[in-house]
C-alpha cells in the first residue's frame, strides 16, 4: 500500500477493523469500509465507485485480515492534515450510495469538539454498537485514541450485551432510538448508573421515551449528524438537555436554515472543519430543520421526504413523533402516497398491537391538524430500517407502492 491507494475492508466488526483503520492511515492510504450486509449485486456498483487498490474480507478476491495491532499503533495518525482517512458510502436509503472522502483534519476537529461537548479524558469508556463502516463508529474510535480512552468494541447491538456493557464501567455510549427502546425493555426498570452520556441520533425520540430513559438512569442527549459532516453537528450538552431539539452546534461548527418558510422551516447547511473536503465551505445537507430562540436545532425531515399535501408541507418525523406517544405503537414510519385529490397524503407503517385504524385515527386527530393525518395504516413486524438502524425509506415506499404488509 502507498499514499493515496484504497483499502476496501467488508468485515463485522472487530479490533483488526479498527487496526486497519490506522494502520491505514499510518502510509497515508484510504479505508473504504463496506457494509456487511449488501448482497453481491449491490457490491459491485460500489467497488467500481471505490477502485480500491487492495480488497480484504467478505469481497470479491479479497484477501484475509492478517494485520496486527503492533502494525497500526495510532502515535497521532501523522501525515497531511489533507490526507483522506475514510471514504464511507451514504447510507443509501434512498437512491444510489456516494462515497464521500473524510480527511485527518475531519476526524481531528470532530474529536476536538466533541471533547469540549461531552469531556475528552482518558477514563472514558465509549461503547460501540454501531458498524464500524458507519461515521459515526469511525469517529467514535478515531475520538477514543486521541484521548487515550477506551473503545468497548461489539460485534453488533444486542441489548443484554449492552447492558452488561453499561454495567461494568461504559461511560458513554451512541445509540439510535431502536436500540435504545430495545435497551430499555430488556433492563426491566433497573436502574443504570456510571453512564455519563448517553448519544442518541439516527431520528427524533418521543417524550415517553425520553422520560423512561431517565427514570432508567440514562442521560441521554440528542444529537444530529451526518457522513458528510464527520459525524456530529449538533449535541445536547450534559447540563442543559431537555430533549425539546438536537442541541446547539459543536466548537468550531457553524449551522444555518436556508430559503425557510413562515414557520423557520428550511433546509440545513453545515460549515466547519468537519465537514468533508468535496462537500465545503457550506454542506447542503437537504434537511429540513429550524434554529429555535436559544440556536438549537430542531429536526423536521429530510426534503427528500417532505410531505406536500393539498399545498401544505407535512413533516413525517413530527407525525412519527406525534404517533410514538400512543401507548400500543412499538415503532412507526411515515412515508407518503401518490393522490389524486391531494398530490401527496402521509402513510403511517407500523408496529401495534391495535388492529383499530378507527381508533388510531381518533388518537391521532385529537393531536393533529387534520391534513397531517395518514390516510393509511399499514401494520408490519418490523419498520424497515437500514444496518444503522435509521429508517429505509427506499423499503419504506415499495412496501407502501404495494399497499400490502410483508409476509
Amino acid at each position: 500500500m502507498r499514499a493515496g491507494d484504497r483499502l476496501a475492508l467488508r468485515a463485522p466488526n472487530a479490533p483488526e477493523v479498527v487496526w486497519f483503520f490506522f494502520g491505514a492511515a499510518r502510509v497515508g492510504a484510504t479505508l473504504v469500509p463496506i457494509n456487511t450486509r449488501l448482497t453481491e449485486a449491490e457490491l459491485a456498483p460500489l467497488l467500481a465507485a471505490a477502485a480500491p487498490r487492495v480488497a480484504l474480507g467478505q469481497l470479491p478476491g479479497g484477501a484475509p485480515l492478517t494485520l496486527s495491532p503492533a502494525d497500526a499503533g495510532y502515535e497521532g495518525v501523522p501525515g497531511d492534515d489533507a490526507a483522506l482517512l475514510a471514504a464511507l458510502f451514504t447510507s443509501g436509503t434512498t437512491g444510489t450510495p456516494s462515497l464521500v472522502g473524510l480527511s485527518r483534519a475531519n476526524f481531528q476537529a470532530n474529536a476536538r469538539a466533541s471533547g469540549l461537548r461531552l469531556g475528552d479524558t482518558f477514563a472514558q469508556r465509549w461503547l460501540c454498537v454501531m458498524p464500524l463502516f458507519h461515521v459515526g463508529a469511525l469517529a467514535m474510535a478515531y475520538r477514543c485514541a486521541v484521548y487515550g480512552a477506551s473503545l468497548v468494541l461489539e460485534p453488533q447491538f444486542d441489548a443484554a450485551r449492552a447492558c452488561a456493557a453499561l454495567d461494568a464501567g461504559v461511560t458513554h455510549v451512541s445509540l439510535v432510538p431502536t436500540m435504545l427502546d430495545r435497551l430499555l425493555t430488556h433492563r426491566a426498570g433497573i436502574p443504570f448508573s456510571g453512564v455519563k452520556a448517553a448519544l442518541i441520533g439516527g431520528g427524533p425520540m418521543s417524550g415517553a421515551q425520553l422520560a423512561r430513559a431517565r427514570r432508567a438512569g440514562l442521560p441521554v442527549l440528542q444529537t444530529y449528524g451526518l457522513t458528510e459532516a464527520c459525524s456530529q453537528v449538533t449535541a445536547e450538552a450534559p447540563d442543559d438537555a431537555d430533549g425539546q431539539s438536537a442541541g446547539t452546534p459543536l466548537e468550531g461548527v457553524e449551522v444555518r436554515v436556508v430559503n425557510a418558510d413562515a414557520d423557520g422551516v428550511g433546509e440545513i447547511e453545515v460549515r466547519g472543519p468537519t465537514v468533508a473536503p468535496a462537500h465545503g465551505p457550506w454542506l447542503h445537507t437537504k434537511d429540513l430543520g429550524a434554529l429555535d430562540a436559544r440556536g438549537r436545532l430542531v429536526i423536521y425531515a429530510r426534503r427528500s421526504d417532505l410531505i406536500v399535501s393539498g399545498g401544505e408541507n407535512v413533516y413525517p418525523a413530527e407525525i412519527e413523533a406525534v404517533l410514538r406517544e400512543h401507548p400500543s405503537i412499538q415503532d412507526v414510519a411515515v412515508v407518503s402516497r401518490a393522490d389524486e385529490i391531494w398530490g401527496q397524503v402521509p402513510v403511517a407503517v407500523l408496529v401495534t398491537s391495535e388492529r383499530s385504524d378507527e381508533a388510531l385515527i381518533d388518537w391521532a386527530r385529537a393531536r393533529l391538524a387534520g391534513f397531517k393525518l395518514p390516510r393509511r395504516w399499514l401494520r408490519v413486524a418490523a419498520v424497515p430500517r437500514n444496518a444503522t438502524g435509521k429508517l429505509d425509506r427506499r423499503a419504506l415506499a415499495e412496501l407502501v407502492s404495494r399497499d400490502v404488509a410483508p409476509p
